[in-house]
This record gives structure tokens, sequence and C-alpha cells, in this order.
């Protein structure tokens, strides 16, 4: 069996993570998140959705530090609780991050050139997906620079919220709080429940670093290390930004708003910048991008070993040892769903195929013994990262839901069809 070359060290793992979710999170969630729960339900929903995503990082890096191969759960789900588990961790993760991908290419379009937002998508795929084939170390080297400039942005926007600009338009700090305190509609637990099953989206991006698991040097070190740092720096930017988002808009207008970081700087007076932070959004989601790809190839790639999906998908490049049939097909893939997508809708059905990815994760970090020197307490926080998934996944959209489970049914009866055929092929 071919396999891919271990060239990434914990800072390309951190960045690849965090370059994942910084674009989801910041500049496509907080609208919807907003519009679901309101001011301070926005917040506890970020912190909520933050949790859920730590006991989740806690146990990915446990069993990736076990299984240093490309897949992530669909390999964990595999050794751990049997094949149909892995199946249906593996399958989840391909077609909701398929959508994904499609949701951040039609981001691209959206902030660049909105009246050919298609047209562009498809050129930023195309980019993304030959950088991508070029090799690992060039996807991690790209990602550092579109973090980079990501992060200038973000800093920009945070520095000229926090100014008398800002202060001035809104009446003081008093006002802020005012603002940051109000809700939208009162919309309590439900509210609060399903907002954060919607910025768990934005934290996703760590499993990145896992699923690029059989191309970290040292695994057992680098990814308990590189998941957690990635992690924590995205989660303080997220409450930092939505501080100050909530405080300069106001829950109502943040809810009602297509590019919430743009209007920041509009609102205090300097709409001239709104043309950067549109800029450093596309950055940003091309980042995204950049890593989701690799990850959703990664994924073909360890099913096709297995057989689960054509083999040949498993087929690595000699030269670059990227699994380039895999990545080639998932283009092509998201470029057709480009043609018919949907941003928003997009957003909730890969969250809940990604939240019951996560579910089997948990379960199967607590077949795991005792880990030798860990403080914290790994199963207890599996516990309650699988409890979080369920509920969390239950509280999306109906809409969501219903199609996230119809589609995991479909992968479910595609396996049972697959594995009788094959079954009968090796008795013959």
């Amino acid at each position: 069996m071919e396999r891919l070359a271990r060239r990434l060290g914990v800072t390309d793992a951190v960045v690849i993570g965090t370059g994942a979710m910084l674009g989801a999170g910041v500049f496509v969630v907080f609208a919807p998140a907003a519009a679901a729960a309101g001011g301070t339900g926005l917040l506890v929903a970020l912190t909520l959705a933050g949790f859920v995503a730590f006991c989740n990082a806690t146990s990915s890096a446990r069993l990736a530090a076990r299984y240093p191969e490309s897949g992530g759960t669909y390999v964990y789900g595999r050794e751990r609780l049997g094949p149909f588990a892995g199946f249906v961790a593996g399958w989840g993760f391909v077609i909701g991050k398929t959508a994904s991908c499609a949701a951040m290419a039609l981001t691209v379009g959206a902030y660049l050139w909105p009246e050919r937002a298609r047209l562009v998508a498809i050129i930023a795929i195309a980019a993304v997906t030959a950088v991508n084939l070029r090799g690992v170390g060039k996807t991690a080297r790209a990602t550092k620079v579109l973090v980079g400039v990501v992060l200038g942005v973000l800093s920009l926007v945070a520095v000229v919220g926090l100014t008398g600009f800002a202060a001035e338009r809104i009446g003081g700090v008093g006002s802020v709080g005012g603002r940051v305190l109000s809700d939208v509609g009162g919309a309590g637990a439900p509210g609060v429940l399903t907002a954060a099953g919607l910025l768990f989206f934005a934290f996703a991006g760590y499993a990145r670093i896992t699923t690029l698991g059989e191309e970290v040097r040292d695994p057992r070190r680098t990814i308990p290390r590189a998941v957690p740092l990635a992690l924590g720096m995205v989660l303080a930017i997220y409450l930092v930004l939505a501080v100050i988002t909530l405080g300069v808009l106001g829950p109502d207008r943040l809810a009602a708003s297509a590019a919430p970081l743009a209007d920041v700087v509009t609102a205090v007076g300097l709409p001239g910048l709104s043309w950067v932070v549109r800029a450093g959004a596309a950055v940003a989601v091309i980042g995204v991008l950049l890593s989701l790809l690799a990850a959703v190839g990664r994924t073909l790639l360890a099913m096709g070993r297995r057989r689960d999906v054509p083999v040949g998908l498993a087929a690595v490049h000699r030269v670059h040892q990227v699994p380039y049939r895999a990545e080639l097909a998932v283009a092509v893939v998201v470029a057709a769903v480009v043609l018919v997508g949907d941003v928003r809708g997009a957003i909730g059905f890969s969250s809940c195929t990604v939240l019951v990815y996560y579910a089997i994760t948990n379960a199967a970090a607590l077949t795991l013994g005792r880990d030798p020197g860990r403080r914290l307490p790994v199963r207890l926080l599996a516990v309650l990262g699988l409890a979080g998934c369920v509920t969390l996944a239950a509280s999306l959209p109906p809409a969501s839901v219903g199609a996230g489970i119809g589609v995991l049914a479909i992968g479910a009866a595609w396996y049972a069809l697959h594995r009788r055929y094959l079954d009968r092929a090796g008795g013959r």
C-alpha cells in the first residue's frame, strides 16, 4: 500500500487547522447564529459550540495519536467500533464537507464578483486544486500566507471597532453593553442550541489536522499539541470579534447582515475599509477551501484503500505523493454542486453530518484505555462531547436535519449493497 510522506510539524498542523476554521466562522456563520439566538444567546452559543469542539478535539487527538494515518474518524470508527460505524463517519464527512466546499467557493464569488459568483467559484476550485495537487507541503505554505493575511484583516476590524469611532456611533460604552446583551425575539434555550449547532460549523476545521495524520511528523506528539492550540487560538478570536460585532451593529442588524465585518467598519465611519475586509474575507475562505479539499481527498483515499469507495481513488501520485485521483474527483463534484448550490443551506446540512461524524469520534474514544500522564478527564470529555454532538445536531433547522439523515441513510444502503456484492464476489 502506497504511503504519504510525513512533512508537517506542529506549526504546519496548527496553521492548517487555524486556516480551516477562521474563514468559515468569522465571515459566514455569525449572522444566522445571531438570527437564531440574539445577542447574549450568540455569545452563549459560541461558548457552548467551543466547549463541544474542545471535547471532540480531545477525543480526536487521542485517536489520531493511536492511528496516525489518513482518514480521521473513518479510520477510528472502523478500528474501535466496526466497519459500518467507520463508513458512516467517512460518508458523512465526505458528503458534508463537499457541501461545505461548495458553500465556501460560492462565498468567494459573492465577495469578489457577486454578479459572476458561480464563475469565480469554479475558478477558485480549480486554483486550489492545482495547489493541493503539488503536495501537502505546498498546501501548508500557502495556508500560512493566507492565515497571515486574514489575521491582519481581523486585527484591523478589531482595532477599528474598539476605537472612539465605534463609541461615538453607538453612544458610549454602556450602549455597547446594551447591544451585546439584547436579544432578537427572546429565542431562549432552543435558539441558543440551534445557534450553537450552526456555529459548530466554524470550529470543525481542526479535523483537518487529524485527517492529515499520515503526513504529520511524530504524530503521537504533534497531533495532541496542534489540535488544542489551533482550537484555543480560534475560539479567542471568535469571542473578541463576536463582542465587537454585536457592540457596533447590535443583534438585529447583525442577524440581517450579509457581510458583518464589512458592516462594522462602515458603521464606525470608515466605509472605504469595507473593501479591505471583503478582500480579507475572500482570502480567508480560500484558505478554508484549500485545507478542506485536501481533507476530503484524504478521507476518500482511506475509504478507497478499504474498498468502501472505488479502489482507484486510493492512488497516490509518485512524485508529489498526494491522492490525486481523489482530489480531482472531489473538485469535479464540488464544481457541479456550485452550479446549483446555496451557501446558507449548505451550512446547516454540513453541521448535521459533521456532528454525526464527531459523535462517532467520541464513541470511539470511549473504547480507549486511560492515558498515562494526562491530567484531563478524557473519558468524561468524550461522554460530554458525544452528548453535545447529538443535542446540537437535533437542534438544527428541521430541513438540515432531514437532509443530513437522508443522505446518511443513502450511504448506509450503499454500504450494505456494496458489501454484499464484495462478499459474494469473494466467495466465488
